[in-house]
């Protein structure tokens, strides 16, 4: 396991050393939606009783800004691996597709994280937040940063320039994440777009990462955690066997 803690510890170290980019700044981003929409909206809308708006809000900028930095680390530390070529040294060591995955997964796991409990540490002073279920946190958090972390793989291992990795990322992962539920909740909507959110796998790590704050959900917790786990082993078993053939890799 040496070469998967070297390869970890490499990845970790690549987004700290510009915490001010990849830390810091969506951070910064999330406060800013906090503030523009809470000022916004604050007492004209209420989606659970007793619930203030902005209250509402915080859980859903925390885990959209995990589950975009989650994607962001891996799918560009690839990228950049392959359009610099040193991704030449890393299928030249002895590390099996396997350690690459993992390494590459926890890492981008650790930054979704680290910028998930920064943008909590940062807008809890605005509202008055409470815990009500810490593990259905944990559990959602951990996952929706796997799921997204294994996506952000699979677009860099079929990316060939960073253009293609943009469009990617601004036309699959942003329009879903801003219609998981961030801003609002889907009983807000009409019948249609009800069932078009059900189609949206972050609409449920959105929502269950949600419930384990308020104990409130649109959706079963459980059912949700299910759906998220059917999501990301369905979408590993993808980028271990795309990792294993050496697609656009090796090739």
């Amino acid at each position: 396991m040496s070469g998967f803690w070297s390869l970890c510890h490499k990845e970790i170290l690549r987004f700290w050393k510009v915490a001010v980019q990849t830390v810091a700044a969506p951070v910064l981003t999330a406060l800013l939606y906090l503030v523009i929409f809470g000022h916004a909206l604050e007492g004209r809308v209420q989606v659970y009783e007793g619930v203030r708006y902005t209250s509402f809000l915080v859980p859903g900028l925390v885990m959209m800004s995990l589950l975009q930095n989650a994607f962001a680390n891996s799918s560009s530390s690839l990228i950049q691996s392959k359009i610099t070529g040193n991704i030449v040294f890393v299928l030249l060591s002895p590390i099996s597709y396997l350690e690459f995955f993992g390494a590459y997964v926890v890492a981008s796991i650790v930054r979704g994280l680290v910028v998930g409990a920064g943008v909590l540490a940062v807008t809890v002073w605005f509202v008055d937040l409470r815990l009500h279920h810490p593990l259905w946190v944990l559990a959602f958090a951990l996952l929706g940063a796997a799921l997204l972390a294994t996506l952000g793989l699979i677009a860099g291992v079929l990316s060939d320039k960073i253009d293609q990795l943009a469009a990617f990322q601004n036309f699959v992962v942003v329009p879903l994440t801003f219609l998981s539920g961030v801003f609002y909740s889907i009983h807000s909507l009409p019948p249609l777009w009800q069932g078009l959110s059900h189609a949206n796998p972050f609409f449920y790590m959105v929502d269950g990462f949600r419930y384990g704050f308020f104990g409130v959900a649109d959706f079963p917790p459980g059912a949700s955690l299910a759906i998220v786990a059917g999501f990301l082993l369905a979408v590993s078993s993808l980028t271990l066997w795309l990792l294993k053939s050496g697609y656009k890799l090796r090739y």
